[in-house]
């Protein structure tokens, strides 16, 4: 039951988020006399007929330059994962090469595996 719930609840999120838009519009629609009294910019120019809609153009720029800014932010983030994931397996090697090293000692003579298989030899 909980993860049910759990599923439900993170569907939704995801879901609105890309629906910035159509809640941004949706509340302007619901409180549009409140927003043409209070908020509008153009509200001591009747004339313009603007009604809270430079208040909603307003709000949607906001919102996609909040986006824009998340997008950029998440690219940077990638990009910096990739840049020190490759960083640590380079070093990650050199410390498994070093590792390998240090195992056969300089003073003693390494010993001359002879193999079975080998080129044939001409005459």
């Amino acid at each position: 039951m909980f993860k049910r719930f759990l599923a439900l609840l993170l569907i939704v999120l995801i879901v609105s988020a890309n629906f910035t838009r159509l809640f941004i519009y949706a509340g302007y629609q619901v409180n549009q006399k409140y927003i043409a009294e209070k908020l509008c910019e153009n509200r001591n120019k009747p004339w313009l007929n603007c009604h809270g809609r430079c208040y909603l153009m307003k709000k949607i720029k906001q919102a996609e330059d909040k986006e824009r800014s998340t997008e950029r932010q998440i690219q940077k983030n990638l990009f910096q994962d990739a840049f020190m994931t490759a960083g640590f397996t380079l070093s990650y090697h050199a410390e498994l090469l070093q590792q390998i090293n240090s195992v056969q000692h300089p003073l003693q003579p390494q010993q001359i595996i002879n193999y079975p298989f080998h080129p044939p030899q001409l005459a």
